[in-house]
């Protein structure tokens, strides 16, 4: 087993002791955790405060970064989690959402939480995607 930190250069740094995500490639298959994604900018700024569909469109480009980093897409996505401040907002997101697993069609939870890490943000995702 080979564990190996995805960052890309352009990724946000994180704001603690954790990795964008983490790729464990045994004989078989490469899985990648990708940690949850917020609508923050290099700086820690959120991006369209409360805003869900360019929160959205701009923490899937985020991810999608990371999977390629990864040598990975959206097509090996197997699991995602979602988090949303306000379950009104979930068919912003999921019309966002819809575009990215079209293909995938990976399993997905979805939570309504108090709040999340960064006050403005509204959405968190994370996924779990596997290759080979």
């Amino acid at each position: 087993m080979i564990k190996q930190i995805i960052h890309p250069k352009n990724h946000p740094k994180p704001r603690g002791a954790y990795s964008p995500a983490i790729k464990i490639t045994t004989a078989d298959a490469e899985t990648l955790y990708v940690t949850g994604q917020l609508a923050m900018d290099g700086e820690g700024q959120v991006i369209a405060p409360d805003d869900v569909t360019a929160q959205s469109e701009y923490l899937f480009a985020l991810i999608g970064t990371i999977l390629e980093e990864a040598g990975m897409n959206f097509s090996h996505v197997v699991k995602a989690q979602t988090y949303l401040t306000n379950m009104a907002d979930f068919p912003k997101f999921s019309a966002v959402r819809n575009r990215y697993f079209a293909e995938a069609l990976p399993a997905h939870t979805l939570l309504e939480v108090k709040g999340l890490a960064k006050p403005g943000c509204c959405v968190e995702v994370e996924v779990t995607a596997v290759k080979g």
